[in-house]
């Protein structure tokens, strides 16, 4: 089995080539997704989130508004002082441990049932979680600045200059593209048409799943 990485920054087209990569054949599990999971309540991860965020990043029926969270976690650009004011290293620290663990569990089933497989694991935070040894191989999607704001402007349904400073406020906690791409197995483009994207990852597809096979 090869075990993948695939990593990128906020809004560059992870799942989008998560999803490419998936109909090729490779399994795929998103550490989001896990994370998600992880905060319904009564989980364990829930409760450590809200004693350490407060009842104010909770919706009305108890679940957690993401945005509200995202919102308390990453801060405003500075504080009263002029230093940073970011809480996303207490949130990772409290989610990264279980998410890992889950996402370890799952490539040890994924093993099992295929020993040929390509599991690729989608999270934007591998290298700065210092992860990047679990797996064999690591893919960076990149894409230019302009075109992050305006997808997330669309994901989000907000206006382009919110976008725009949101994600240079997310940006902030994670490393630039430019150093992902320096211990990066393979980076894929994903500044042009969906179809030059797909050609890319065809082309790793290929690769990867030739390693697979010998292994």
């Amino acid at each position: 089995m090869l075990k993948v990485g695939l990593t990128g920054g906020i809004a560059a087209g992870k799942s989008v080539v998560g999803e490419m990569f998936v109909a090729l054949g490779a399994y795929l599990v998103q550490a989001d997704r896990i994370a998600h999971s992880l905060m319904q309540p009564g989980e364990a991860v829930y409760n450590e989130v809200v004693r350490q965020f407060g009842r104010g990043i909770l919706n009305s029926d108890g679940s957690v508004n993401r945005g509200k969270l995202a919102e308390v976690a990453f801060g405003p650009p500075t504080d009263a002082k002029g230093q940073r004011a970011s809480r996303i290293e207490d949130l990772n620290r409290i989610v990264h441990p279980v998410v890992i663990r889950s996402q370890d569990e799952w490539m040890r089933a994924i093993g099992i049932q295929d020993r040929h497989a390509v599991a690729i694991v989608e999270a934007a935070l591998i290298l700065e979680a210092g992860l990047r040894e679990r797996f064999d191989r690591l893919v960076v999607v990149t894409c230019k600045a302009e075109q992050r704001a305006a997808r997330f402007a669309a994901r989000q349904k907000i206006d382009l200059e919110t976008a725009r400073k949101e994600v240079e406020r997310r940006m902030a906690a994670q490393l630039p593209d430019e150093e992902k791409i320096k211990v990066a197995d393979y980076v894929i483009d994903n500044s042009g048409s969906k179809e030059k994207t797909r050609e890319q990852v065809r082309g790793v597809w290929h690769q990867m799943q030739a390693e697979a096979e010998k292994s």
